[in-house]
């Protein structure tokens, strides 16, 4: 996808209802109510309509599951629906997506993978903003390429 201009986090529509099911989602996690949130989270993808609201509703459905196999399902659809968009709006959503897809390639042991999604998050970590999430996205992205190549030079000592 090109590079687009920086959309913040802040755009997202408060009053969408996939968004309001999500913010309801992520105080429940807060509270430590994972099963509120799985749940609130599960209606978000079954309320979406469009493929906007896919992609964030497919963003927290990857995070409520048990399986890294399946985590990754998720993420790679929150990965397809934010292509299937195809403009600005999602722009913001693909580093994060990226890193996730990458996190993830790694508790599954495909060290390669995850390298190639660390290295795609890197490439587009200039669509977040400077506000901590975009802090906190960039060290992920940083910690998660330095895993790799630890593992690498683990590998090639051993």
């Amino acid at each position: 996808m090109p590079a687009t201009s920086v959309r913040a986090m802040s755009d997202i529509d408060p009053t969408d209802p996939v968004v309001v099911l999500c913010a309801a989602g992520m105080q429940a996690e807060g509270a430590g109510d994972t099963d509120g949130a799985r749940g609130l989270f599960e209606q978000a993808w079954h309320a979406a309509t469009t493929d906007y609201q896919g992609c964030i509703a497919a963003h927290y459905m990857a995070r409520h599951q048990r399986d890294p196999a399946d985590t990754l399902k998720w993420n790679e659809r929150c990965l397809s629906l934010a292509n299937a968009v195809g403009d600005e709006s999602v722009a913001t959503f693909y580093p994060s997506a990226y890193l996730n897809i990458g996190s993830t390639l790694e508790q599954l042991g495909r060290w390669q993978a995850a390298e190639e999604a660390y290295a795609e998050a890197e490439q587009v970590l200039s669509r977040l903003g400077g506000d901590g999430y975009g802090r906190l996205v960039r060290d992920a992205v940083a910690r998660g390429r330095a895993r790799v190549a630890d593992h690498r030079q683990a590998i090639a000592g051993a």
